[in-house]
């Protein structure tokens, strides 16, 4: 059977929690693999640090992501080709193919002026695949306000590799499906994300939007797409228990429309559990739900079962106790009346 593309996690899906915790929840969730957001935590951008965690875990570091965010600015100094190049330098250490980038914003311009070049140099002598990603105009007061150069689309722009976020598509009020097939085999890595078309950027669990996630996910099995499929949505606001739940439903979902119709078959007829059975197993286990325990497999992130209960014998042939014997009734009290009365004490 024909293999799926790898469905790997964000780091980012995990803020504020630390890289090491993505590293340790896409692992018992059953990710194939990690992208690396560069962030402030010192571990995001340290190669040895990164590899241990990728060693340990058993899962491939499919992307980096350079800080061009505003969040992280700061980062690796104010020159924006330093970051680009930084993140070079750190995929070739951690073994990455991918680094993705942002468009210069409008404010970059000696960035922006020479954006299109820069990565198309950098592509050919670093052998790292760059993929611009798309973005989206930022509004206020109901009015559009261009925030990146030389724009937030870079479908039309002549750059080899592009990353797809379907979050970002919902706040720019884009057609995903079309941008999908006009990119064709330029698309080269996705952020599975889903959005409502709010002003905000709000990166959703895919179906929880109204993006077409299911159908680009699908388009892209056809399309035999050899790029990597990324988990990135928000979940800043939840608590571990949470975390794990929403990230599970958004592995099951891109497995769910990435697998072949015949390996989805396969797997239907064994009930191979979902990411979601299993993150469901450990947080009732976790909580002391009776029934309910968590295997070696489960607990490694591998596609276990929960284990089978101890089977009954039928309710005939269980082994019976012994009758009680009967026990002779006791004998009833006389009446206070007819009880002898003790003797007086004679002094």
């Amino acid at each position: 059977m024909p293999d799926r593309p790898v469905v790997a996690l964000s780091s980012a899906s995990v803020y504020p929690e630390s890289t090491a915790s993505a590293f340790a929840l896409a692992s018992r969730l059953g990710y194939d693999g990690v992208e690396v957001m560069v962030m402030p935590d010192p571990v995001s951008r340290e190669a040895g640090a990164l590899a241990r965690l990728s060693e340990l875990h058993g899962l491939p570091i499919v992307a980096i992501h350079a800080p061009t965010l505003l969040l992280t600015q700061r980062i690796w100094g104010p020159d924006p080709w330093t970051k680009v190049d930084r993140s070079i330098e750190l995929a070739q250490e951690v073994g990455a193919s991918v680094v993705v980038v942002h468009p210069p914003f409008r404010w970059q311009k000696g960035y922006a002026e020479t954006f299109v070049q820069g990565v198309a140099a950098r592509e050919s002598t670093s052998g790292i695949t760059i993929a611009v990603e798309n973005m989206y105009p930022w509004r206020a007061r109901q009015r559009e306000v261009l925030a990146y150069l030389p724009h937030w689309d870079p479908t039309p722009q002549p750059f080899r590799h592009v990353t797809l976020d379907l979050s970002h598509t919902a706040t720019a009020g884009s057609d995903a499906m079309a941008m999908t097939r006009e990119l064709g085999s330029r698309l080269t890595h996705l952020h599975l994300a889903d959005g409502l078309g709010g002003p905000m950027d709000e990166h959703l669990v895919p179906g929880r939007g109204n993006q077409p996630c299911a159908e680009v996910l699908e388009h892209l099995v056809a399309d035999a797409f050899a790029g990597s499929v990324v988990v990135e949505v928000s979940t800043r606001r939840l608590d571990p228990h949470a975390r794990a739940g929403d990230l599970a439903e958004a592995l099951a979902f891109a497995r769910l429309h990435l697998d072949p119709p015949e390996r989805s078959a396969a797997a239907a007829a064994v009930h191979e559990p979902t990411a979601v059975d299993l993150a469901r197993i450990d947080a009732r286990a976790e909580a002391g739900v009776v029934g309910v325990t968590a295997d070696a497999s489960e607990i490694d992130g591998a596609p276990g079962r929960k284990r089978p209960t101890r089977a009954r014998a039928p309710r005939a042939a269980r082994a019976t106790k012994p009758a009680r014997t009967a026990r002779a009734p006791k004998a009833a009290a006389p009446p206070k009346s007819c009880r002898p009365k003790p003797p007086r004490s004679e002094s």
